[in-house]
């Protein structure tokens, strides 16, 4: 299989080429020049995330150095679950996928780890080290940290926006051990990731630093996304015999393409319903066929605090992608539905969990009646205790994985919102 990019003015490449590149020379994104045909009697065949991701993915390393290696990179990698719960015992209509499970309590731990275990199954080593640098509103760059520490070949560096995160999420982004490093920029989410762009543009900073992206840029991020919405609606369609429809919370598309390339490849994936916070590019975009990126605004759902959305671009690239609906939904109605899951049924929702079901909430009675629907749960609440705790009235306890983070060492550095400063930050290495 062979990549080309959106904007059609690079090479097409093999995986390991686009997985080492991150972006295309042209400015684009990687897409697969045409999607595979997948025998959906195979996939049904599977259990699990692992074995459904071995299935699923291998077409997508073919003819590469990766071909043949889908199942041991995603046995690796997916060794934790993604379960889907009812959160109201009488609503069978409505299930919840959470994501949270793995090392740092964010559904970017199925991307992450799938990437860099990539990485390795490449070969990547001392002699060949490239710099993956990516650019986080909150939890890409912890799931990213946890899976590069003390990978040998490979430095990672994290920027993130000054002051528009958590404090734990803060905590989790500067707490990993080299070749790890923090970078805290003056400026917003959009910033940060227009430094990345800006790098990656700049063809000596990205040759001497061997560049490649984390982000939900890279194609790494996407394949492995996949996995887990085919996996919940194989389940749920087996069970019902209805393709479910999905509501995903979103900021940066990834999350949500990663659903609509699984529904082109012929998983049973009903209606996809986007839900976002109060930044309206994409809520806009959808009620008027118009793309006109902005700003970002800073809500308690962080995470999706994006203004411009990259991936935008691999939507527009998609000829039959269709998204069916669009929700804002600002921090007011957030607090809301996450206060009533809570008194109704005791379950706890970050705040971009708390947009999904604050969206599916908004759907017609004919559309819930008409198939069972999955939202996506994509942090553990204990994440955002400073938002959740005062909405439900009581203290979230930290996972043991997480409570262990807070007893890491803090290590980040701080730079101006320009091109300068990141090339500047990135010919001083930290080792210790």
């Amino acid at each position: 299989m062979l990549y080309q990019s959106t904007r059609g003015q690079a090479p097409k490449v093999t995986a390991d080429a686009a997985l080492k590149a991150g972006a295309p020379t042209d400015g684009g994104l990687y897409l697969p020049d045409a999607l595979p045909e997948l025998d959906l009697a195979s996939l049904k065949a599977t259990s699990g995330l692992a074995d459904l991701g071995g299935v699923m993915l291998a077409p997508f390393f073919a003819g590469s150095p990766l071909e043949g290696q889908a199942p041991a990179i995603c046995a690796d990698a997916f060794n934790f679950p993604a379960p889907l719960v009812q959160p109201d015992p009488g609503d069978d209509g409505l299930q919840v996928l959470e994501l949270f499970h793995g090392p740092t309590g964010a559904f970017k731990d199925f991307g992450a780890r799938f990437l860099f275990r990539c990485f390795s199954a490449l070969g990547q080593g001392s002699d060949t080290p490239i710099t993956v640098l990516v650019a986080t509103s909150g939890d890409t760059g912890g799931a990213v940290g946890c899976a590069a520490e003390g990978l040998p070949g490979t430095r990672a560096v994290i920027l993130f926006p000054k002051g528009r995160i958590s404090a734990f999420q803060e905590h989790q982004l500067c707490c990993w051990e080299p070749p790890v490093e923090a970078l805290r920029v003056e400026g917003d989410f959009d910033t940060c990731q227009a430094l990345v762009k800006a790098a990656f543009a700049d063809k000596a900073l990205s040759a001497e630093h061997a560049l490649t992206s984390a982000n939900s840029i890279s194609i790494g991020r996407l394949l492995p996304q996949m996995v887990y919405w085919a996996r919940a609606s194989l389940d749920v369609f087996a069970r019902t015999g209805k393709k479910p429809g999905l509501v995903i919370p979103t900021g940066n598309l990834g999350n949500a393409l990663a659903a609509l390339l699984a529904r082109e490849l012929g998983l049973p994936i009903g209606p996809v319903v986007l839900a976002t916070n109060a930044n309206a590019t994409l809520a806009d975009w959808h009620a008027s066929g118009q793309y006109e990126a902005r700003p970002s605004i800073a809500t308690i759902a962080n995470a999706m605090d994006v203004g411009a959305p990259s991936n935008f671009e691999r939507l527009a690239g998609l000829a039959e992608a269709r998204v069916e609906a669009v929700e804002r939904v600002d921090d007011d109605a957030i607090r809301a539905r996450m206060k009533q899951v809570f008194e109704q049924t005791g379950y706890v929702a970050c705040p971009h969990t708390a947009t999904a079901l604050e969206a599916h909430a908004r759907l017609s009675d004919g559309a819930k009646a008409e198939r069972p629907w999955i939202a996506g749960a994509t942090a553990h609440p204990a994440k955002f205790a400073d938002v959740v705790e005062p909405v439900i009235g009581q203290a979230v306890a930290l996972p043991p994985g997480l409570a262990d983070v807070l007893d890491r060492k803090v290590r980040v550095r701080d730079i101006p919102g320009t091109a300068a400063a990141l090339a500047a930050a990135l010919e001083t290495r930290v080792t210790a």
